[in-house]
């Protein structure tokens, strides 16, 4: 994602020690700034350090109130202990004559949503971070506490039971805007298309190959197993293996004319402790098509268009 003056992305810089020079630059020409939350008051106020500065972000400007469960406490609660971007509306002096700056959460998010709607587009890949896991999906922060959705579908190809299956709350991932609606100021994103095609990822593997898989789905006629998020092969149905088990398998043939690999299961596997880590064949740039497909296979195509959902 391009740098822009009054929005770096969140995530992508490091943060900036908050001096007092740096704070009355930023009351002047409004660029947002980030720090922890030190503490939330009995009002719903949120409390920060910057450098020994006191910060201070009023109830009313903690959240946009277009920001999905901007009404719940817990949105407020929760930001204890995280960093949050802000603006800052002014410095002044407390009681003691200590510098006290006023800041804003809020005016960072709706500047952050302006960004977005001016320079990302349907196939802008762009880092995001995890906040919370669902049975239908992900959502992910995508800066300043702007959160987009990311349905369980186009988390990968390999198809999972629920997001933890590759997500932790906390992870940063790289995704692609799938849509946007300024009105509703919604984004949706996907995943799957930075994860490789059906021939990357199978070139990875050699027939003969023993490696290890996590079971999928199992169904009368055999049990898919993932070999990477984007790549899942079919072994013959064994009993005691259940969903989500790690396995070995061998691989006995890889045919990209049917985007078939077929598997032999060799052993069940310790489960493992926590998500692989993600393989990214794509990190940046403005997708138009995605076709994971091989060349010439006879199956429907599999892909993606995004300049279908751009206006």
């Amino acid at each position: 994602m391009p740098e822009n003056k009054l929005f770096p992305p969140e995530g992508l810089r490091p943060p900036t020690p908050c001096s007092l020079p740096l704070l009355q630059s930023a009351a002047a020409d409004g660029s947002i700034l980030e720090g922890c939350v030190d503490r939330c008051d009995g009002e719903l106020a949120l409390h920060l350090s910057l450098d020994g500065i006191r910060g201070y972000i009023p109830p009313s400007e903690v959240l946009s109130p277009w920001i999905s469960g901007a009404q719940r406490e817990i949105s407020v609660l929760s930001r204890v202990g995280r960093r949050v971007c802000f603006t800052v509306q002014s410095v002044t002096a407390d009681e003691k004559g200590a510098p006290l700056a006023l800041l804003s959460r809020a005016d960072a998010q709706e500047r952050a949503l302006d960004w977005f709607l001016a320079n990302l587009r349907p196939g802008s890949v762009i880092t995001a971070r995890i906040t919370s896991l669902a049975p239908f999906g992900a959502f992910a922060d995508i800066g300043c506490g702007v959160i987009a959705m990311l349905p369980l579908e186009h988390i990968s190809v390999s198809r999972i039971s629920h997001p933890s299956d590759r997500f932790s709350p906390g992870q940063k991932i790289l995704a692609v805007i799938r849509a946007m609606d300024p009105e509703r100021r919604r984004f949706t994103l996907t995943h799957r298309e930075l994860l490789g095609t059906w021939m990357e990822n199978a070139s990875r593997f050699q027939v003969g190959d023993t490696v290890t898989g996590i079971v999928r789905s199992i169904r009368e006629y055999g049990t898919f197993i993932e070999l990477t998020p984007n790549l899942s092969g079919l072994a013959d149905n064994r009993e005691g293996i259940c969903e989500g088990d790690a396995v070995s398998v061998r691989i006995r043939s890889i045919r990209p004319e049917n985007m078939k690999v077929k598997l032999q299961l060799i052993d069940r596997l310790p489960p493992p402790e926590n998500p692989a880590p993600l393989r990214y064949q794509i990190t940046d740039g403005v997708l138009e098509r995605w076709i994971y497909s091989p060349p010439g296979c006879v199956k429907t195509p599999v892909e993606t268009d995004f300049t279908e959902a751009r206006p």
